[in-house]
């Protein structure tokens, strides 16, 4: 047993290793073209962001009220 786990570790260690070298290759191997239409494609942020609370079945944002909750000091005696 005390043979067998340097053995084990070694060659996991060893595949994880090559395994990250390999993801990290294919980062560094992409031409600045490619790279620019990356980002311009998959990562450009929204605007703004609709929660799905907000829309009703058909998908368009609901015109109903909103429950609206507001938090206070718990010494806070004036009431609205």
């Amino acid at each position: 047993m005390t043979l067998l786990f340097p053995i084990i570790y070694s060659a996991a260690l060893t595949y994880l290793v090559w395994k990250a070298f390999k993801v990290m290759s294919n980062g560094w191997s992409i031409s600045g073209d490619q790279k620019k239409i990356l980002n311009d494609r998959n990562f450009k942020q929204k605007k703004y962001t609709i929660h799905p609370e907000l829309l009703d079945k058909s998908g368009n944002i609901t015109d109903e009220e909103l429950l609206t909750v507001r938090f206070s000091n718990d010494n806070d005696s004036t009431i609205e």
